[in-house]
């Protein structure tokens, strides 16, 4: 009995790698598929912002479901982002696509230890829920200073009532 080459468990794991990267983005493709949402409105220079940060965008998700995340139109990809609220509504500028939320649209906002699957301290991450196209949806943020977590809070939930 002569012994395989030692090249040909390589190339099985490499296969079996290979596949396994192709269901993951199979599925990444279906989930993008499942939430079919109108374009986002681009974020706009913001003249006068109440508010302003910087810090971690964590994804946005379906509206009470922390675990459900919506991968269409890139609101998926975590990333850095600056964040500033005004009249117009609270735009999220990342170096892969910002967008903005209008002022119509917000619909609250809430501290949460987690979001797509990202968990943090207790009241770690700032989350605004919102309304897109048929979707109800949650958005979360982690800033850089965390004290001030709880006035994006206070400020979004004012926005609201004043649009109401």
């Amino acid at each position: 009995m002569t012994d395989a080459p030692r090249w040909v468990p390589v190339l099985i794991l490499f296969g079996l790698l290979a596949l396994a990267y192709l269901g993951m983005w199979r599925g990444w493709r279906r989930r993008g598929r499942r939430h079919d949402l109108p374009p986002l409105a681009d974020a706009s220079p913001v003249v006068d912002p109440s508010l302003e940060a910087t810090g971690r965008y964590f994804g946005t998700t379906t509206a009470g479901n922390w675990l459900d995340r919506v991968v269409a139109r890139g609101l998926g990809t975590r990333s850095g982002c600056e964040v500033s609220l005004s009249a117009a509504g609270l735009d999220v500028v990342r170096p892969s696509s910002s967008f903005r939320i209008p002022a119509a649209a917000l619909r609250g906002a809430r501290l949460d230890k987690g979001i797509a699957g990202k968990v943090v301290p207790p009241q770690g991450i700032v989350v605004v829920t919102w309304q897109h196209g048929d979707l109800l949806l949650d958005s979360g943020f982690r800033f850089a200073d965390p004290a001030r977590h709880a006035a994006w809070v206070d400020a979004v939930s004012r926005m609201i009532v004043k649009a109401a």
